[in-house]
Order: structure tokens, then C-alpha cells, then sequence
């Protein structure tokens, strides 16, 4: 039934539709290299084609038509095959059937005693069917083959008999032009879905590169404003322990600094899934690097964390990635030591060790009057990230004294370390 129902839609849905044959792109091919002058007109050479096969046609017809036939009759035998071929210009299915169903007729008008194709009609079949074909797709192709070789399986065993039967040279000649029309379509639409598909692949690779810089201005700006707005919380919460009998006056104005700190944090983490804006520019200021850890560590003790850096091995200059990527992950690493385990000390080891960088921020168990702040997860999930972004290894588990350990090795190959 699938199958009937391309038959339906291909031959005899609307077999009489206007389809006038379109012009031929000329800025493609040898014709791109005519003047301009006659390149405005070369778009017309497959209608020229189609009319100069018509009058083939038709002077096979008035050379190998009855001598007896004059005037009208004559007429109609050499010049109805070549109207089918020209109707292919406009009604290209109606000519088709036109020409099928004009055969018998012809075949009847003609003395050259072939059955059931006179040698003009013949001609035209043959002209119609290639032209239909390279107008439609493929599967029409079969489809008019089907049916002509029906027809002629009909026509040759219950009206042929006694008569030259020339429907085997004919069905020999059409499968082959069909053949060579049909793989030329596919290939022809196999090459514009490969166009179509890069087209596709180029947006969605654009799509992606966008995606995964939003994801980059994400993690960049959890790393930044979140350790910001950390420091901010921990100093409001610990600011009334260092002064002695503070007025309630301050005591509720640093209560309130920390409420809507932590009120920031929490809304941050929720909406740093997605960047929205799409015109955003990253800024121009440098980005930072390890020789700026010292000022991140002094920024640290500000807030109250005892905190120690330690760097070891022959430190050089490394990509700007990876140095940006460890300044992150210690950020981070501190950051979550503030939050998580407030009056606790902390110690920054950073190793350059032979074919890459080895980083662990180890701190111990919370202490103090100031309770941790709850946190989403987000920090070490960016930090992984950064360091499978770069090929290397990361571990982030509790230790034994009950505090927290995060351990990374990011690979920096020889060739790759600035000189």
C-alpha cells in the first residue's frame, strides 16, 4: 500500500499540474565563463534542447510516415509525438501519459509494420521519459518504466500479434537512460543534503562554541564573585567578635551585611546555569596567574583564615590556561574552606614537578563561634572541569583529622612550557 501510495502521489495526483521548466543556473559550470551579454539567455538552453529534440522527432515522423498521408492526417502522425515532447516544457506527468496513451494510435497510422512503437513515437517515449525524469525524483523514474513496460507486455501479446515487436529495444534503451538519470538525482540530492548538513553542522558548532563560553563566564564568575561575596559574609559575622562591647546598632548592621551576602551567594549558584546575555564581552583586564596567589592568600588572612603557601620545584612560566585554571581551583579551594570550615587553617601546596603542575589546598576541621554556610556543589564540580579540561586528575575527599583535601595534577608536555 506504501508503495501504490507513491505511485499516487508521483503519476496521478494531479497529472495536469502547471510546472513550466525553470532556467538553468548559469553562475555554475562552463556557462559562467560566457559574457554577460549572452549569459542572460543561456539560462534558456534546456528549453532550447527540449525544442530542437521536438523537431528530431518530427522529422522521423514526416521522413518515415505513410506517403499517403497528406494534409491533416499526415500532420497529426509526424507532429502529435513532437507536441508530447514539447508538452514535457510545462505539464511534464501529463506528458507522459499523452505520450503512452498516444502510441496505439500512432501505431495504427504508421506502414512501417512495428508494434507497438512507430520509430517517432518511439522517440518521443524515449525523450519524454528522460525529461520527466531528470524533472521529478527518482522513484518517479521507476514508476514510469513500470508502467511503460505493462503497457508494452499488453499491448504486444493480445494486439501485437503478426506484427515486429520493438518493445524489448525500447525497454533495453529507456532503463538505461533511466538509470543514468536517476543515479545522477541522487547524487545530485545526496550532494545538496551534504551542503545542507554542513550548513546545519557549522550553526550548531557555532551554537556550541557559544554554549561553552557561556559555561566558561559561569564558572568564571562563581569563582570570582562567590569567593568575594564569601570573604564578605565571614568578615560581617566574625567583625563583631573583634570589637568589645559593640553597640547593638552594630551588631545588627553587620547581621544584616551577612544575611544579604549570603542572600547573594544563594541566588548566584541558582541562576549561574545559564548566561542569558548574548552580547556579552569578556573583559579586557589580564587574567590572573600563580604569581598573584600571594595577593589571593593575603586576601584569605583578611577574612580571618590561617592560611599557608607553599611552592615548590623549579617554578617557570606556564600556558596562560593552566596557570588561569590552578589560580581558580586554589580560589575555589579556599573559598570553600571559608564557607565550610570558618576559623579552620588551611596550607597551599604548589608543586612544579617534571611534565606538569601538582596543586593540593588541605584544610582541617571548622572551629569557632561562626557557624559554615550551606553550599550547592558547584565550586568543586567547576573545578573538575577546569582540571578534565586540561587532561589532568583531580581528588576532593575528607581527610582523617576531619577537615578537607583537594588534590589536582594538570600535564603541561615540554613543548608547551613559555620559554
Amino acid at each position: 500500500m506504501k508503495a501504490l501510495g507513491g505511485l499516487r502521489e508521483d503519476l496521478l495526483d494531479n497529472p495536469n499540474a502547471y510546472r513550466p521548466l525553470p532556467r538553468m543556473d548559469v553562475e555554475r559550470g562552463l556557462t559562467r565563463f560566457l559574457p554577460a551579454r549572452i549569459r542572460v539567455h543561456a539560462g534558456l538552453i534546456p528549453h532550447a534542447l527540449v525544442v530542437g529534440l521536438a523537431a528530431i522527432v518530427f522529422g522521423i515522423g514526416f521522413v518515415t510516415g505513410d506517403t499517403g498521408y497528406r494534409g491533416l492526417t499526415g500532420l497529426f502522425y509526424a507532429g502529435f509525438p513532437a507536441a508530447t515532447v514539447l508538452l514535457t516544457l510545462v505539464r511534464p506527468v501529463s506528458a507522459f501519459w499523452v505520450s503512452l496513451g498516444s502510441t496505439p494510435f500512432i501505431a495504427y497510422m504508421g506502414a512501417s509494420g512495428m508494434w507497438p512503437w512507430e520509430p517517432n513515437s518511439l522517440g518521443a517515449h524515449l525523450v519524454v521519459l528522460t525529461v520527466v525524469a531528470l524533472r521529478t525524483r527518482p522513484r518517479t523514474a521507476g514508476w514510469m518504466w513500470l508502467i511503460t513496460a505493462g503497457y508494452a507486455f499488453v499491448t504486444s501479446f493480445l494486439l501485437g500479434i503478426g506484427r515486429t515487436n520493438d518493445a524489448p529495444q525500447l525497454l533495453f534503451f529507456s532503463a538505461l537512460i533511466l538509470l543514468v538519470v536517476s543515479v545522477r538525482q541522487i547524487r545530485r540530492e545526496a550532494a545538496r543534503e551534504v551542503t545542507a548538513q554542513q550548513s546545519v553542522t557549522a550553526v550548531e558548532r557555532s551554537k556550541r562554541t557559544l554554549l561553552e563560553e557561556r559555561t566558561t563566564i559561569a564558572r568564571e564568575l562563581h569563582d570570582v564573585v562567590a569567593h568575594h561575596m564569601s570573604v564578605v559574609a565571614i568578615q560581617a559575622e566574625a567583625a563583631p567578635y573583634r570589637v568589645e562591647n559593640p553597640p547593638p546598632e552594630l551588631e545588627q548592621a553587620f547581621v544584616t551585611i551577612r544575611e544579604n551576602a549570603v542572600a547573594a551567594l544563594t541566588e548566584l549558584r541558582r541562576v549561574l546555569g545559564v548566561v542569558r546575555a548574548e552580547d556579552y564581552e569578556a573583559p579586557d583586564a589580564p587574567q590572573p596567574t600563580l604569581a598573584d596567589l600571594d595577593g589571593l592568600v593575603g586576601n584569605v588572612r583578611e577574612a580571618g583564615l590561617d592560611v599557608t603557601l607553599t611552592v615548590t620545584g623549579a617554578v617557570r612560566e606556564l600556558p596562560q590556561g593552566v596557570e588561569l585554571s590552578a589560580y581558580r581551583i586554589v580560589q575555589e579551594a579556599l573559598s570553600n574552606v571559608l564557607r565550610h570550615a570558618p576559623g579552620a587553617g588551611a596550607a597551599v601546596e604548589v608543586s612544579h614537578v617534571l611534565g606538569g603542575l601538582g596543586l593540593r589546598i588541605v584544610n582541617g576541621p571548622a572551629r569557632g563561634l561562626v557557624k559554615p554556610s550551606p553550599g550547592a556543589g558547584h565550586g568543586i564540580t567547576g573545578m573538575r572541569e577546569r582540571v578534565a579540561m586540561l587532561n589532568g586528575e583531580m581528588t576532593a575527599e575528607p581527610t582523617d583529622e576531619g577537615g578537607y583535601a583537594v588534590t589536582a595534577y594538570i600535564p603541561v608536555p615540554r613543548e608547551e612550557v613559555v620559554e
